[in-house]
């Protein structure tokens, strides 16, 4: 999807604010260079089993904007969510090293598909977006030893699949096929165009 050349910083939108603790979230949305405030959601992710991945993500991103725009109804909220899945299995936060360990043998030599789902909510007037991007991601075949250096190198416990594209993916990685962004949390290049529609309908 080609990027949009428009000025962010001129835009009629409302007060944003991301609905979410991630600092890799929050520095992607700088990359907008749109005016924002951080305001970590409050609401526990569920866990469907007989959800799909995206569904699961646009569900999530849904809740965790809602809880914050009951707090602030006059802004816009943007929510979201990030899972990695190989076939029918999901891949969210490790609970442990030893889970971390066996995700990244699992994914090991396979493509997998990253999913976020992103919800910008308004409540007061009422407006919502929902959309999801999936990207591809080949990784390398991993032996033991590899997979141990990597998981010393990084903090994987509070990143979905157990590792991250920016933090020496190089280690893990073969091959990226879609937004490299969705893999870190917030597909921007969707993102971008979401944004200018709301501007534009604001207007």
């Amino acid at each position: 999807m080609p990027l949009l050349k428009i000025d962010y910083r001129s835009m009629t939108l409302p007060p944003l604010i991301l609905a979410s603790a991630s600092p890799r979230r929050a520095e992607l949305l700088r990359e907008l260079r749109v005016e924002f405030a951080v305001l970590a959601s409050a609401a526990p992710e569920s866990h469907q089993d007989d959800f799909t991945a995206r569904e699961l993500c646009l569900l999530n991103a849904y809740r965790k904007a809602r809880v914050v725009a009951k707090q602030h109804p006059q802004a816009l909220v943007l929510g979201a969510d990030t899972l990695v899945y190989l076939g029918t299995k999901l891949y969210g936060k490790p609970a442990d090293l030893a889970d971390a360990h066996r995700m990244l043998r699992e994914l090991s030599g396979h493509t997998h598909q990253v999913v976020t789902g992103v919800c910008l909510l308004q409540l007061n007037p009422h407006r919502s977006r929902l959309f999801a991007e999936t990207t591809n991601v080949t990784f390398k075949e991993l032996d033991e030893a590899t997979i141990a250096s990597y998981l010393r190198a990084i903090e994987p416990l509070d990143k979905a699949g157990a590792y991250a594209l920016q933090d020496r993916g190089d280690m893990i990685v073969q091959q990226v096929e879609g937004s490299w962004s969705n893999v870190v949390g917030l597909p921007l290049e969707r993102l971008r165009h979401e944004l200018a529609r709301w501007h534009r309908s604001a207007v």
